[in-house]
């Protein structure tokens, strides 16, 4: 049965990215400190206990599945500005984007009786075959609880994300993604994956903070989430990962719903949560421009957002 390799937090982004090259995966062992834990479960705990189970068999008859972790908890809210896991997504995201933003936040706890979820890779949830030829997505696992082969565990499949999609699994290449409270593991939407059966008589919890290019569309709507009036307290690069912030030339701007005449129209993104600074000073219309100058040299028109 093969391995996930395991790594130090600190470890050089170069080793990680290689296993990551590799395997599709890695595991960052004591990422968070037991106090880190603790406070998570401390700031998630009500919203958890209200959290009813799954409906089918893909999310999970008896898992529970929670959202908003940025609006809930001040502790996510670091745990997605981890300095490796912004190193791997720079890594694997930027080479498609000019930015890439968070696309899901959720706690999953597997509970006791939960069977094995269908193995399967995270790209296929946009149905494009676009996305079959480059990576979209990043993910981060972290375990609030041990990940034992017991308790669901993660499986993954390593290397499997260059396979082509009839490509059948079979047990034997199938790891575990078997891991101390306080650790992450780190995967991408190309490799296959899935929970794993809880055989124990105790939940499995985890964390999942995803990462996509700025481009696609989110699964969780960050901006319901977490709307502008709990966003503009948030660290500026946090805000531009929810998604406040023009990810490409002409993508994202809006017109304030004002009266006539009552203020500005097409601002970028970082106007809802911050609308007494400039957004030339926000990059707004430094992208503008950009994307302006990429068409101007392709030969094309670049008068405007949609044309003129």
């Amino acid at each position: 049965m093969p391995t996930l390799t395991t790594l130090a937090p600190d470890a050089p982004i170069e080793e990680i990215m290689a296993s990551v090259d590799r395997d599709g995966a890695v595991i960052l062992r004591d990422a968070l400190s037991e106090t880190e834990v603790a406070q998570i479960e401390s700031e998630l705990r009500p919203y958890w206990d209200a959290t009813p189970r799954g409906t089918d068999p893909f999310t999970g008859m008896h898992t529970r599945r929670t959202g908003a972790l940025l609006a809930r908890s001040a502790k996510c809210r670091e745990m997605a500005l981890n300095e490796k896991a912004i190193g791997v997504c720079d890594r694997l995201l930027l080479e498609h984007c000019e930015r890439y933003q968070l696309h899901i936040t959720q706690a999953i706890g597997i509970g006791p009786g939960e069977t094995n979820q269908p193995l399967h890779t995270d790209r296929l949830a946009w149905q494009s075959p676009l996305l079959l030829r480059i990576e979209p997505m990043v993910t981060c696992l972290w375990a609030v609880t041990d990940f034992t082969r017991e308790n669901g565990a993660t499986a993954v499949v390593p290397g499997s994300g260059s396979w082509p999609n009839d490509r059948q699994t079979t047990p034997e290449e199938i790891a575990y993604a078997e891991m101390q409270r306080g650790s992450v593991l780190i995967y991408t939407s190309s490799v296959r994956h899935g929970g794993s059966a809880n055989d124990s008589d105790a939940e499995r919890m985890g964390l999942l903070i995803s990462y996509a290019l700025g481009w696609l569309r989110q699964a969780e709507n960050q901006y319901l989430c977490c709307p502008p009036e709990i966003a503009r307290d948030f660290d500026p690069e946090l805000r531009r990962l929810l998604g406040y912030s023009m990810p490409a030339f002409a993508v994202g701007y809006y017109s304030p719903p004002l009266p006539a005449g009552a203020g500005v129209e097409l601002v970028t993104p970082e106007h809802a949560v911050n609308p007494g600074v400039s957004t030339e000073t926000m990059g707004g219309v430094e992208m503008l421009q950009k994307g302006a100058a990429v068409v101007g040299a392709a030969g094309v028109d670049s008068g405007g957002a949609s044309g003129r």
